[in-house]
């Protein structure tokens, strides 16, 4: 008799025995791609110091510390990976905004699936199905280019939690969770999704009931009740507080106790939320850190209907959707292959009811259940609503966080540019490769802002190697540097196009070195971990620290003005996360064939990339191009320094070829308005 269900040989982990660990790269190496990282943000005379320091620490305590590094890594899997979890784990502002990132996905293809509930229920069933198959290990593994990639983050994705404590935070796994908690305006639901053997044990008709049935119930609380208990807040206040009132919360009630563990264990949060976003901006900041608003004097957005301690799926009113995800343990790209087959297989299930015979994404998916499998007890999938117990003490610690919560919003403004003009398939064409091309992008836009050259971060991956994180590319080089100053001159159009065509392949050449795990910033970061473990909490630690860490020119490369990451397919609409420093951007932002899609970029970054269309086409017309641009070509070039002097801009405007001169008022009025 053969069997309906194949049996699949387990795959997802199949690669990982084979994965080579991370290259601790030569000291010299390192120092040498350090001083180059960090010269072009410096003067000259602080590049000189930097200098000095370096040799000092080649001299001195460098050499000591990498035979130490060695030591320490002979029996890790990745000589980064404890010291990098522990920068996550020691951070104690809030994760929210300024840790925590976000994926917006597109709309469902299926027009019915575009409301609230139905919509929600079926990304949690595509979330159970794609659970199943990495606990059963026949999930695909992640593949680039022939070359395997690590598969270990997938492990701390689902029923994990980041816990706060009083020296700092820890990170909790529980690999038998079956159930999931739902929060609609501010209550929390839970109930059981898996079976004892990891199969689905619920359909996507019972997800709806369900969902139906907790948003009925949370509507029947009041405002004001919804804004007092609204125990969630407190996930967004600084660790060292969050602990102390997690420990108030777990010592006055069993029933706190109980919630909090039904919590932390859960698979993922479900976020239901009251708004319908209707532009991008919206979109993004209601993912990012929740709506603000407040009625009958108190807070009612979406931003106290969140638990930012796990991954979060949210779902608004009109079917929007997106997550909102923890980062400690897991990387940009792990939860990209998350949201993009879980959306794939909400189209591939919407074929099947078309044609029957299409394929499934997950194929070892067994189908919903309730009966008895293998002597396994049948799951209970009845909503269940978690009570709290609140003391005054919680009662003040909610209220101060929502407050500071509110604060934190109103001081960030969350900003999305969906660029249609052209994107991948015009810059390829162009021989530019596009995360160099959007990146010397990001630095024209800054710099014409501003007139200044900040540090700039972009991660390049490094899951090539066993347990691969991430290293850090900095895409301010002395090429870019060169190229920022000839664009913003009068030179011929020919020399512009060239020079960024070399600051793109310095670009270039920077990442795959960096993607080889033979970058800077983590290894010189391990060095620094391994001292402060040598000299523990002595009393003049700071007096013995060694010269380079002190320098200006290490603060400077700390100092991310332009935090960029570039992370997306066609399952998703929106990407982004908060900025790192106070005086900073957070730049996320999607490559698509036809558009470039990002969040925090203003007029003048629009600008920038109209003006290297035009002169890409031009020089296609016409290769030969030497000419200087007319003042009227040259308008939305200055625009940066036209913020200045709106007045020139509308004489220029007057002037401005009859082919752009309609899109060169609107952008005009833009730049009147733009206050940063």
């Amino acid at each position: 008799m053969v069997e309906n269900s194949i049996n699949h040989a387990k795959k997802t982990f199949q690669y990982q025995t084979q994965l080579p660990k991370l290259p601790i790269p030569p000291l010299e190496d390192t120092l040498k791609r350090y001083l180059a990282v960090v010269k072009p943000l410096q003067r000259e005379k602080d590049h000189l110091q930097t200098i000095a320091a370096v040799e000092q620490f080649l001299e001195k305590e460098g050499p000591q510390l990498q035979d130490k590094l060695n030591t320490y890594a002979t029996d890790k899997s990745s000589y980064i990976e404890e010291f990098w979890y522990d920068s996550y784990l020691n951070y104690s502002d809030p994760v929210v905004l300024n840790l925590n990132p976000f994926f917006v996905l597109e709309d469902d293809p299926t027009p019915a699936k575009n409301n609230q509930i139905v919509r929600a229920a079926s990304l949690v069933l595509s979330s159970l199905k794609f659970i199943h198959a990495l606990r059963n290990e026949t999930l695909e593994p992640d593949v680039f280019r022939g070359t395997p990639l690590c598969m270990s983050q997938f492990k701390r994705m689902f029923g994990t939690a980041r816990l706060p404590s009083d020296n700092g935070c820890i990170m909790n796994t529980d690999h038998e969770s079956r159930h999931i908690v739902v929060l609609c305006r501010g209550q929390f639901y839970w109930f059981d999704v898996l079976k004892e053997n990891n199969d689905v044990g619920i359909s996507e008709k019972e997800l709806v009931t369900n969902l139906k049935t907790i948003k009925k119930d949370a509507s029947g609380v009041p405002i004001v009740d919804v804004a007092k208990h609204a125990v969630g807040i407190l996930s967004t206040e600084n660790r060292r507080i969050w602990a102390d009132l997690r420990d108030i919360l777990e010592k006055s009630s069993e029933n706190n106790k109980d919630a909090l563990r039904v919590l932390d264990s859960a698979l993922f949060i479900v976020c239901l939320d009251e708004v319908s976003p209707a532009t991008g901006d919206e979109l993004a900041t209601n993912m990012l850190c929740g709506t603000y608003d407040i009625q009958q004097g108190v807070q009612c957005g979406t931003c106290a209907n969140r638990w930012y301690d796990k991954l979060q799926i949210i779902v608004c009113e009109n079917g929007s959707a997106g997550v909102n995800f923890e980062h400690t343990g897991v990387d940009g790209h792990t939860v990209l292959r998350f949201v993009s087959d879980i959306y794939t297989d909400t189209i591939l299930r919407f074929a099947q009811t078309i044609n029957s015979h299409t394929k499934s994404l997950f194929h070892s998916s067994s189908p919903h259940s309730n009966k008895h499998s293998n002597g396994l007890s049948v799951l209970d999938s009845t909503p269940k609503k978690l009570e709290w117990t609140l003391t005054p003490e919680v009662h003040i610690g909610i209220r101060f966080a929502e407050s500071r919560l509110s604060d934190l919003i109103l001081q960030n403004e969350v900003k999305v540019l969906e660029f249609d003009k052209y994107g991948k398939s015009f810059i390829t064409s162009s021989q530019m490769s596009p995360d160099g091309f959007v990146q010397m992008a990001f630095q024209a836009a800054y710099y014409g802002l501003y007139g200044s050259i900040e540090c700039v971060y972009e991660p390049a991956m490094t899951k090539a190697f066993l347990h691969g994180r991430t290293e850090a590319v900095h895409p301010v080089t002395t090429e870019s540097v060169e190229f920022l100053k000839i664009w913003w001159t009068d030179a011929s159009g020919s020399e512009k196009l060239k020079a960024l065509r070399k600051a793109i392949q310095a670009h270039v050449n920077l990442t795959k070195m960096c993607a080889k795990g033979l970058g800077q910033d983590r290894h010189l970061y391990a060095l620094q971990c391994v001292w402060q473990r040598e000299v523990g909490n002595a009393a003049n630690c700071e007096e013995k620290l060694p010269a380079i860490f002190k320098d200006m020119g290490w603060q400077t490369l700390n100092h991310t003005v332009l935090s960029t990451s570039n992370c997306g397919n066609p399952a998703l609409r929106l990407f982004g996360f908060g900025p790192v420093v106070a005086d900073g951007f957070g730049i996320g932002y999607i490559i698509k064939d036809e558009g470039i899609a990002t969040r925090r970029f203003l007029q003048t970054l629009e600008n920038y990339l109209n003006d290297v269309r035009f002169l890409i086409l031009s020089e296609r017309r016409n290769p030969g191009l030497t000419r200087i641009l007319s003042d009227d070509e040259k308008v939305s070039m200055l625009s940066g320094y036209g913020y200045f002097d709106a007045g020139g801009i509308d004489a220029l405007l007057e002037h401005r070829l009859d082919e752009k001169r309609e899109g060169m008022k609107r952008v005009g009025k833009a730049l009147k308005l733009i206050d940063y």
